[in-house]
């Protein structure tokens, strides 16, 4: 099977890039966007100076719990960034949300709870809300890993949104926002590990 059709059967509607856009970034921003694939699993991550953002992260039914996701996790750990990635909120109709977040506690990331994170679906047109997580190994903080998203969501989620999709995704001041002094619930809480 293909490795978008892998992702794209995995992963909800909302959160996935046509296989255009994709390709296009590998061929297009390849020094900086990349594909980790092999027979169990297909990793696609950005790598720029400063951090890496994880953007999706495939295991097979057949390899969980074998150990591929931390490994996976340690080589990009190796590089000595912030790991960022997305997830969606605990659905506990969902049984795998749960593991994914049991997952990375397990791994040491960390809730950015001060980030929210709401975009509309271009496939769906809903609004649709993302949790963020970080892998800090020098304690970097939520502004930086709130900026690192800024940085994201315009060089890689919204590149040439308007020729892949014939429309453009929000700007990213409507989609990222960094709460100052709001209490928000941190998501691995009431995760055990």
């Amino acid at each position: 099977m293909h490795w978008y059709e892998k992702l794209n059967q995995y992963f909800p509607i909302e959160e996935m890039k046509s296989k255009e856009h994709m390709e296009t970034l590998l061929k297009e921003r390849g020094d900086i966007y990349h594909k980790d694939e092999g027979p169990n699993h297909v990793l696609m991550y950005v790598e720029l100076d400063n951090f890496v953002f994880v953007d999706y992260l495939f295991v097979s039914k057949d390899a969980r719990g074998q150990g591929l996701g931390h490994k996976l996790l340690v080589k990009l750990k190796q590089k000595e960034k912030p790991i960022i990635l997305e997830v969606e909120p605990v659905n506990y109709e969902d049984s795998d949300t749960e593991k994914r977040l049991r997952f990375y506690k397990r791994e040491g990331f960390q809730h950015a709870e001060s980030i929210g994170y709401k975009r509309r679906s271009l496939a769906t047109k809903e609004i649709s809300s993302m949790e963020i997580l970080y892998w800090a190994p020098n304690n970097e903080s939520e502004e930086m890993i709130f900026e690192a998203m800024k940085k994201t969501y315009d060089m890689f989620h919204t590149y040439k949104d308007q020729h892949f999709y014939g429309e453009s995704y929000q700007p990213v001041e409507e989609v990222l926002t960094l709460k100052e002094d709001q209490e928000t619930d941190n998501i691995l809480d009431n995760i055990e590990s």
